[in-house]
């Protein structure tokens, strides 16, 4: 075994319950940063099927030539803000307000499909091009009218309802963000002091290796594994354990929120999301470990 290792693994068995103040303080950052991550991935899931869940309707006028309904069809289609599109026709407009009013049919009985238009439904990728395109299809000669399935409150209120969504995403990201740097500052200064009460015991252990001709790197290369083990279990346990929590809860809140996608339905992409997440948390451990045990050093180095 490399005796740089070796050293660093004694260390942690001289002093367990400061490594285990170390791998717990960061094991509860990560902990909590994994649970925040897929909180605000579901909050931008939930967000992102809301904006496209109002269909947009176009209603079409009685004197509309198949061949004109087509061509508006295909450059809707054509579209990259509009994610689908349906025809429906008047006998397919008839037999939805038949299952509608089925619980009444004598509803049914007094109408028959002339009354209903043909129409264009779809809806946008995007709620902040429904205005647009709005404005754009209100030109076509053969639209007769715009509304809608979801009850937005009208044309006019599709800015405010765009902006509101915005906000809250805006919002759940930055709440979701100061917290996970506050959670991480406060690791990296409790870092610096475990780290720096550590060096602190070994100091006559530092200066005779210094007496005997040991060099600074070969001093400190156990104090830098040491803090890298440390980020490691902790960003380990701590990912794991928010792993299980989230397995866990995710068949009831997927029962829940039943179509809303806020988790990857498969489990394969539940992995590759989750294994991303751990990777950039491992990469972030480890330079938050990194920088304490480089500021415990250098203010040892002063006090030198």
């Amino acid at each position: 075994m490399n005796i740089h290792i070796k050293t660093a693994l004694n260390n942690v068995r001289r002093s367990p319950f400061q490594a285990l103040s170390a791998v717990f303080i960061l094991m509860v950052t990560f902990f909590v940063t994994t649970i925040l991550v897929v909180f605000i991935y579901a909050s931008h899931q939930v967000l992102t099927y809301y904006e496209t869940r109002p269909q947009i309707i176009a209603f079409l006028k009685d004197d509309s030539k198949s061949e004109q309904i087509d061509a508006l069809k295909s450059k809707l289609e054509g579209d990259s803000r509009i994610k689908s599109i349906t025809y429906i026709t008047k006998e397919q407009a008839l037999e939805i307000y038949k299952n509608a009013t089925k619980d009444n049919p004598l509803l049914s009985e007094l109408v028959s499909p002339s009354v209903f238009p043909a129409s264009l439904e779809f809806s946008v990728r995007d709620l902040s091009y429904a205005e647009p395109v709005i404005s754009e299809i209100k030109n076509e000669s053969i639209v007769d009218e715009i509304g809608y399935t979801a009850s937005l409150g009208g044309e006019e209120s599709l800015t405010d309802v765009v902006s509101r969504l915005r906000k809250i995403a805006f919002y759940v990201r930055i709440a979701g963000g100061l917290f996970i740097g506050f959670l991480m500052a406060t690791s990296l200064v409790l870092m610096v002091v475990i780290i720096s009460m550590k060096m602190s015991f070994r100091k006559r252990e530092m200066e005779i290796l210094d007496l005997v001709g040991a060099t600074s790197s070969f001093i400190r290369k156990p104090v830098f594994l040491e803090a890298l083990l440390y980020a490691f279990i902790g960003v380990v346990v701590g990912w794991f354990a928010s792993f299980l929590l989230i397995l866990y809860l995710a068949p009831p809140l997927m029962r829940y929120f039943q179509d809303i996608p806020i988790l990857p339905s498969n489990a394969l992409n539940l992995l590759v999301l989750f294994f991303v997440i751990l990777a950039s948390e491992m990469v972030i451990g480890l330079a938050l470990s990194l920088s304490g045990t480089v500021i415990a050093v250098s203010r040892a180095r002063k006090r030198k």
